[in-house]
């Protein structure tokens, strides 16, 4: 992914308002992050502990997301898969992240929702550059770049669902 700025991700933002979105916390460390190794660019939103925030391209144009997902967490022992990296992690590590449809569904109140690592760094555990608090992932037969194409398929098809 390449580095963007936060007018670029402001204005990314297609399920919810201009005032939400220019409102929004967005990362203050943007000219440090490992944007090579990045598939989008997540965050969780440190003043609403219930909401985070994924930026990605789409047909060649930025589109960004706002996300809800429960606080409270499930218990240590049970294990969870993430549905874009195939990551597992044991108690709060995936969480069913959930968006707003875009457009008149969206204020409709209609949306739709995908289990992801909870910290949104899926694109670091698929390059192997952060290790899930299980300890480690999968090993699996297909090469980095085809679990590289896997997590944005995934992604995209998630996306789409939100303009349906």
């Amino acid at each position: 992914m390449r580095a963007l700025t936060e007018p670029e991700i402001r204005d990314s933002f297609v399920n919810c308002s201009k005032g939400e979105a220019k409102r929004l916390a967005v990362p203050r460390d943007l000219d440090q992050l490992p944007w090579a190794d990045l598939d989008f660019l997540g965050w969780r939103d440190p003043g609403a502990p219930d909401r985070c925030c994924l930026v990605t391209e789409r047909d060649g144009q930025l589109v960004g997301v706002t996300l809800r997902f429960p606080s409270s967490q499930r218990g240590f022992l049970h294990r969870s898969m993430c549905s874009l990296c195939l990551t597992t992690h044991r108690g709060g590590g995936v969480s069913l992240m959930t968006a707003r449809k875009a457009g008149s569904a969206g204020r409709e109140g209609n949306s739709v929702g995908l289990y992801m690592c909870t910290d949104l760094a899926c694109s670091l555990y698929v390059r192997g550059r952060k290790v899930p608090d299980s300890g480690a992932r999968f090993e699996e037969s297909l090469t980095l770049e085809e679990q590289i194409a896997r997590t944005e398929g995934n992604l995209t098809a998630f996306l789409d669902k939100l303009y349906v």
